[in-house]
């Protein structure tokens, strides 16, 4: 694919026009003219620049050599180079001698230009290729293909890796208005954060995916979490609309960006529902909850909710806020009384009836967790 186009080439004649007080013409390899200051001429073929295209060389002409040439002008035609091949010709019109001076300053201006273009095409391409290798990487794929394109993406999937979700609110916003968005941050992200690599799977979803230097668990933690509260920040000041982030666990191999995915997605669900007002959700923060997750179905799901469910048909949906409360604070009878605005009797006798009718036994680790899973899986 040729690297001038017709936008290209009449940026190039607007530009060049802009200092010059002569016509511009840019034609592509073949010599068909698709810029110039003269709109008549646009996609004509163009006998000065077949002239330079064939003899590889700056080509002048004058009246007399204009008078042999089939809607010739006077003027000066000079071959666009870019990477050591002629990318198209950049001709002037005018006599020879008025021109020539300004020939090179119109042809450097061109070649700059066709190379920012290489440049930004070249920079795109390799966007592309890593987003799609980020979306083959959080969809499970495995095997030596994915080797090789990480390899050729200078990545080492033996490195830990944690994913984020960024989340639009789809209540609130059109899909148009949310892919734009998305668009315009994931731009913005790769410049402020290059080794970001980011994906996105959705007019409502971008993932986020980077690699993680920290080799100790604690301190790896810490960094997650203070990465996280900046780019939260980031995203308010950039007044990011009903945003929600979601961070996963920190974890190698191939398989490693799936399931940090998986929990990242389920850090954000889970935080919506217990903090709906706080933006940023982690798996470090929320990890007994995103672990359990994964128990949301099936029989198992059944039986665990179901010292919860025994609460709500009793109609004892007040009880249920106070065993909340009651784990919130660590079981700390005086803590949970203060923070329910309850006498300490009022407590008890609260947690008696809560484990008269789930028939579980508080005082037993065993029972006293069930009900708190039962919370978490809701």
């Amino acid at each position: 694919m040729s690297i001038l186009t017709t936008e290209l080439a009449q940026d190039i004649v607007s530009r060049t026009m802009r200092i010059i007080p002569f016509n511009v013409n840019v034609m592509d390899a073949q010599g068909a003219i698709l810029g110039s200051g003269d709109s008549d001429r646009l996609g004509q073929l163009h006998d000065g620049a077949l002239l330079a295209l064939a003899q590889r060389r700056t080509v002048e002409i004058d009246d007399v050599t204009a008078g042999k040439l089939h809607g010739s002008r006077p003027g000066i035609n000079l071959p666009l180079h870019v990477d050591g091949r002629i990318a198209g010709v950049v001709g002037l019109t005018g006599q020879p001698e008025q021109v020539r001076q300004f020939g090179e300053l119109v042809r450097l201006t061109a070649e700059m230009i066709l190379e920012q273009a290489q440049l930004q095409r070249a920079l795109q391409h390799d966007a592309r290729q890593r987003e799609a290798f980020v979306l083959e990487w959080i969809r499970g794929e495995s095997g030596a293909a994915l080797d090789a394109w990480a390899q050729r993406l200078g990545l080492r999937l033996e490195q830990p890796h944690v994913v984020l979700s960024l989340q639009l609110d789809e209540d609130n916003l059109a899909a148009d208005q949310a892919q734009a968005t998305l668009q315009q941050l994931q731009s913005t992200l790769a410049a402020r954060w290059p080794r970001l690599l980011s994906a996105a799977t959705g007019p409502y979803e971008l993932v986020l995916v980077e690699a993680c230097e920290e080799d100790g668990e604690a301190e790896r933690e810490a960094l997650l979490q203070r990465r996280l509260s900046a780019l939260a920040g980031w995203l308010e000041e950039m007044e990011t609309p009903g945003f929600r982030l979601g961070m996963g666990i920190a974890l190698p191999g191939r398989d490693g960006a799936a399931q940090s995915c998986l929990s990242a997605r389920a850090a954000a669900r889970i935080g919506r529902q217990r903090q709906p007002k706080k933006r940023a959700h982690s798996y470090y923060e929320l990890a007994l909850p995103v672990l359990l997750s994964g128990l949301d179905h099936g029989w198992q799901a059944q039986q665990l909710r179901q010292p919860l469910q025994r609460l709500e048909q009793a109609g004892k949906s007040g009880l249920r806020r106070t065993a909340e409360a009651w784990f919130a604070h660590q079981s700390h009878p005086g803590a949970t009384a203060r923070a329910l605005h309850i006498h300490r009797n009022t407590l008890d006798y609260r947690l008696d009836r809560i484990a008269e009718i789930t028939g579980l036994d508080l005082e037993r680790h065993e029972d006293r967790f069930r009900l708190y899973v039962a919370l978490l899986l809701g």
